[in-house]
């Protein structure tokens, strides 16, 4: 299992740098797409750079705008800054794609796992792998291991909670289509529903407005907003997994798509060669634990 989730390495230095949000999209689907895949197994399937993707020669990835960090930094997933940007292009590399070959597409979050055929080639925006997302969306095997978070304002009630039953009679909030969301609802179950809410940076406000008790978020982002966005506020704890195996964010691709197997190839290789542990010891720090709700 990996590490629990950390904190910004740059949180701090970065406070001025503005929080942006990541995401995923559909739209129609080029018709000789799967019908141009390549066969077979291995390298000659998976040939670098040779790929049947969404534009010949190119690679075509897809987030949400803004884009927050830690995640991306400076609202722009094309410069290679933040963990998902760096990882997306050493995904692109291991497929045989340099930095000049990949095109970045704007695509809102909830539309990276909806039923649908795609115009990009894969989604890179924290998107938790599940059974239910996998019924209308294809991912690659997990890039990163998550946990949740809730993030208060210091002094607060909620602050003070220290089980999960401590936060069932708060107001909680959270960003639609979220496995935070579920976590409160599934999990917390909390005796007012949950307010949910189209983006982080609607949460963040309800936050610092008193609108809402304490939000749920995951854990690198919920130390980024302590630390650098809403500074009198503070991480409450983290979630314990729920199962035997951790949450984890996937690449998102279309349903059924041959490029599937190659890039789940690509994330493989990064991780059983190190290249994922050291994207993650550059944007994200050294473990910082936060107390768990049990």
């Amino acid at each position: 299992m990996h590490p629990a989730p950390r904190v910004l390495r740059r949180a701090v230095a970065g406070a001025t740098v503005a929080l942006l949000a990541t995401a995923v999209g559909c739209a129609p689907q080029p018709e000789d797409k799967a019908a141009s895949a390549p066969s077979g197994s291995g390298a000659s399937a998976c040939a670098k750079g040779k790929l049947a993707t969404e534009t010949s020669g190119r690679l075509t990835i897809a987030t949400d705008e803004p884009a927050y960090e830690p995640w991306f930094e400076d609202g722009k997933p094309s410069n290679g800054k933040g963990f998902e940007s760096a990882v997306a292009y050493a995904v692109a590399r291991q497929l045989g794609y340099d930095k000049s070959a990949v095109v970045w597409q704007s695509v809102p979050f909830t539309k990276a796992f909806a039923p649908g055929a795609k115009t990009f080639d894969f989604d890179v925006n924290q998107v938790s792998i599940s059974d239910e997302r996998r019924k209308a969306v294809d991912f690659s095997s997990g890039y990163y291991d998550v946990r949740q978070a809730v993030v208060a304002l210091k002094g607060s009630k909620a602050a003070a909670a220290t089980t999960v039953a401590g936060l069932k009679g708060l107001k909680l909030g959270a960003q639609v289509g979220t496995t935070s969301l579920d976590y409160i609802d599934d999990v917390v179950k909390p005796d007012r529903d949950a307010a949910v809410f189209a983006k982080n940076d609607q949460a963040k406000s309800a936050l610092k407005n008193g609108q809402v008790d304490a939000i749920v978020v995951d854990l690198p982002t919920a130390f980024y907003i302590t630390a650098a966005e809403v500074t009198d506020a503070e991480v409450v704890g983290q979630f314990e997994n729920r199962g035997a195996a951790p949450e984890q964010f996937g690449l998102v691709l279309d349903k059924g798509s041959a490029l599937t197997p190659c890039v789940t190839a690509a994330v493989d290789a990064l991780r059983e060669n190190g290249a994922l542990a050291k994207i993650e010891q550059q944007w994200l720090s050294d473990a910082v634990d936060a107390p768990v709700l049990k």
